[in-house]
Formats: structure tokens, C-alpha cells, sequence
């Protein structure tokens, strides 16, 4: 009997077993097993009412890698990066990755292998370049017989959240300065009248989420200096460099955002955002092995060896260390460049054809990354029934995700959308893009009265008053 049913359940197809007929487990674990094909599926059909990856313009997270990339990741899906008596070659690639990385970031760094970490996306490179220079601060505070209980962080409020989550869990004070209209990004010398002996470091952006657009590190280096002699303070710099790291060494190799600079000692990227990585990747590197404190590093000798490593994570993936190696070596500097520059010609197409549309106006008139802001133009938003949230919506039945948010301190009025291209991106798919929005547009002028994200806003501005803009 058992047999026949077993016999049974073997010639029984997928969609006609009775597995189908039941809702998918969400509490307790199911008693019994079932078909690997049948629990596939299972899994498979709760993916299928999500955006498609590539239609996903609000991540910079990678979407698409070729298929020996993916089929080098795949076949690494079970190699620990942390075991390295097990897995010695993916240490030395690691090493290798950070050199590359490095060297491109023009590190004066003489050492065979630079000093520099792996992450699981940016964001543990943000807090690893983070604790870094709260360490030296509080050292050299120790050593001259001061208080080291009030140590702050000063950057723009253009800031990820990373920042917001560090400053949090190290009980560091968050200086931010505010964003304008006028003043998009950083302004050197708002930060510097923000710092005193408590400032660990200045964090400036190349590649500010919220805008697409890049703090002046080369400026702000420059006042730094003037500022570090007169004070005699030696505030550093950590670049957060998540999407330019990879942008400006290809496509702006002449601005100095880098090591060139004489008070940036640490840098942080993301490897799977423009290091065109699947995530999670991230890198931070230092400008010197001596600005890496030794308190970070942590050994441990139960993995078959004694094993030392920098890192807020232990046991991580090592599959996308294999990702970069590969890219660097299949892309090269050439290749990069080449993806780099399609990304940003095609944003720079997007960017020109949302600013051709009456009710639009772009946040900024020129692209330095391969993404951009635009809002609502303030003569067509004052008899306009809708809002970006609404368009939003509309794009997302036709499977699009462009984001609608509202911007940070100082312009937490003004509604923003956002549209990121990288690989994966192409002509043909911004052109269907414009359409959509163009269709969608127009669906909302027929609109008599007005939608419930318009009401909110318009009780919003009454109470804070509108956006001055340009």
C-alpha cells in the first residue's frame, strides 16, 4: 500500500498534487516532507508578485551579472570566507581585491597587501572606517590625559542611515549639516564651525543617496587643513564612497576625492552597488596599515589555524569575493569604464527627457553619478490634484519601482522621485520608462478631485509653508 502510494505521489505533477491546495506554512514547521519540486515552486510563486530586479530603479544594488559570474557565485555558495585554513585561495583573492582597490584609489600605501577590510555591504565599511577613527581618537585623547566621553561625527544631513545606526550603537554625537536648494551638498565651512577637540572625523559623500550628487572632498580637505593647523586638532577624513568609489576613478579620474588628499585616511564603498557585484560586498580601505587600529583585529585558532580578522561579521559568504575578482579580471579598467560610462549616458537620456515634461523640474542641471532627483515644477504643483506618491503607484502596476520620498532636515517639504540606472539598464528600457510616466501623467490631469496623498500634502504645507526653489 505504502509503495502504491509512494508510486503514486511520483507520477503526480506539481500542480496536481494537494500540496497546491493548501496556504504556504506560516507558523509552525509542517509535520511531514514534500517533493523538492513541489517546495520549489512553493517558494518560486511567493517571489512572483515582486518588482522584476531590473525594473527596480529605486536600488543601487546589482541585478544582473553574466552568466559565468553567476555560475562562479553559484558554484561558492557554500565556502565560508572566514574558514581560510579550508579555504586559503579566497584569502589571497580578498587580499588581491583590496590591493586592486586600493591602487585605484591612488593609496600611497608601499606594503605588499594593503590595509583593508571586507564587508558585507557599505554599511559595515562605513562602520568599520568609523570605529577606526573613533579608536585613534580616543587613543590620542587618552595619551594627553583628556576626556574621551563626548566624541562626535560631522557630515551633511544627506547622510544613509548607516551613519544615523553608528553614531547610535557608539553613542557618538551626529553633527549634520543641513541641505539647501542652493546649497545641495556639503558646505566645507558649516561642517568646520560644527567641529571642536570631540570630532573623530567629517564623513563627506560621493554618491549622496537622497540626490545623486557628490560632496567637494578636495575643498573640504583643503579648509580641513587651514582648520587642523590653527586648532592644532588632527581631525581626519573617511570618505563614504559607496556608489562613487566605483564611478569617479573610471569616468572623473582627474577630480582628487582620494589618498591624493592629505587628511582622507579611510575610504568605504559598496562592491555590489557600481563594484557590479550581486550583495552583499562591501570594502573599506585605509591609506596606511598604522591609521587601522590594532584593537580591531580579533584571532581565533578553533578553524584549524589562528585566524586574525578585521570585520563587525565573522562567517560571511565568500562567493562575492570570487564575484569581484572575476569582474576585475573579466571587465578590467576598460570594461568598468565602458559600463560606468553606458550608465551614466543613459541616465543623463532619462535625466533630459524627465526635464522636457512641463510638471517636472530636475533637482540638478547636471549628472555626476549615474542617478538623479527630480520634483514636482512649483507652477504646475500649485493646481496639480496629485502628487509623486501617486505617480509612484501607477508605475508600480506597470512594474516599475521609481521612489517618492520626501527629502532631509531643511527640505523635508519638498517630495522627490529617483531613478538609479546601472548595469543592467538600457536605452530601450528608459524609453519605456518615459512612456509609462508620460501615460501615467496623463491619466492623473483627468483627475477631478483631488487624491489622498494630495490632501495630506496640502494640510502639510499649509502648516510648514511651501518649498522656496530655485
Amino acid at each position: 500500500m505504502n509503495q502504491k502510494r509512494n508510486n503514486d505521489e511520483l507520477l503526480t505533477t506539481v500542480f496536481g498534487s494537494k500540496e497546491v491546495l493548501e496556504p504556504a506554512p506560516t507558523d509552525v514547521i509542517p509535520q511531514g516532507m514534500m517533493r523538492p519540486e513541489i517546495a520549489y515552486q512553493i517558494v518560486k510563486d511567493e517571489t512572483y508578485p515582486q518588482t522584476q530586479p531590473r525594473l527596480n530603479l529605486a536600488t543601487f544594488v546589482t541585478t544582473y551579472m553574466d552568466e559565468y559570474a553567476t555560475r562562479l557565485m553559484n558554484e561558492a555558495i557554500s565556502v565560508n570566507y572566514i574558514d581560510e585554513t579550508e579555504y586559503p585561495r579566497i584569502a589571497v583573492m580578498n587580499g588581491r581585491c583590496i590591493n586592486m582597490i586600493a591602487n585605484l584609489w591612488n593609496t600611497p600605501e608601499k606594503a605588499q597587501w594593503k590595509a583593508g577590510a571586507l564587508g558585507i555591504g557599505s554599511s559595515e565599511a562605513c562602520m568599520l572606517g568609523g570605529v577606526a577613527a573613533w579608536l585613534r581618537w580616543r587613543k590620542r585623547r587618552q595619551a594627553a590625559g583628556k576626556p574621551f566621553d563626548k566624541p562626535n561625527l560631522v557630515m551633511s544631513a544627506g547622510f544613509q542611515v548607516v551613519w544615523e545606526k553608528f553614531c547610535q550603537l557608539w553613542q557618538i554625537e551626529l553633527r549634520t549639516v543641513p541641505l539647501t536648494l542652493k546649497n545641495p551638498t556639503l558646505d566645507p565651512e558649516q561642517a568646520l564651525a560644527m567641529c571642536d577637540e570631540n570630532t573623530i572625523c567629517i564623513v563627506p559623500i560621493q554618491g549622496v543617496t537622497w540626490t545623486g550628487l557628490n560632496d567637494d572632498v578636495e575643498a573640504l580637505d583643503k579648509a580641513l587643513d587651514a582648520y587642523n593647523k590653527k586648532t592644532g586638532f588632527e581631525i581626519p577624513i573617511h570618505v563614504d564612497a559607496a556608489s562613487g568609489g566605483f564611478i569617479l576613478p573610471f569616468l572623473n579620474p582627474e577630480v582628487k576625492w582620494d589618498f591624493r588628499l592629505k587628511w582622507v585616511l579611510s575610504i568605504s564603498t559598496s562592491g555590489h552597488k557600481y563594484g557590479l557585484v550581486y550583495p552583499g560586498l562591501g570594502w573599506v580601505v585605509w591609506k596606511d596599515k598604522k591609521y587601522l587600529p590594532d584593537e580591531m583585529s580579533f584571532s581565533v585558532n578553533y578553524l584549524g589555524a589562528n585566524i586574525t580578522q578585521v570585520g563587525l561579521n565573522f562567517s560571511r559568504p565568500a562567493a562575492q569575493v570570487l564575484g569581484q575578482y572575476y569582474n576585475f579580471l573579466r571587465l578590467g579598467f576598460e570594461g568598468y569604464k565602458e559600463i560606468q560610462q553606458n550608465s551614466m549616458d543613459i541616465a543623463t537620456y532619462c535625466h533630459d527627457q524627465i526635464g522636457k515634461m512641463k510638471c517636472f523640474r530636475n533637482y540638478a542641471d547636471k549628472l555626476v553619478n549615474p542617478l538623479f532627483i527630480w520634483y514636482m515644477n512649483p507652477d504646475y504643483d500649485k493646481k496639480a490634484k496629485w502628487t509623486l506618491y501617486d505617480l509612484q503607484a501607477l508605475l508600480q502596476q506597470s512594474g516599475w519601482m521609481v521612489p517618492a520620498y520626501t527629502m532631509p532636515e531643511n527640505l523635508e517639504n519638498l517630495v522627490v522621485m529617483r531613478v538609479v540606472v546601472r548595469q543592467g539598464t538600457s536605452r530601450d528600457m528608459i524609453d519605456m520608462l518615459i512612456d509609462d510616466i508620460k501615460n501615467a501623467v496623463a491619466e492623473l490631469e483627468k483627475l477631478e478631485y483631488p487624491t489622498d496623498s494630495r490632501i495630506k500634502y496640502e494640510k502639510q504645507i499649509k502648516q510648514k509653508g511651501r518649498v522656496f526653489t530655485h
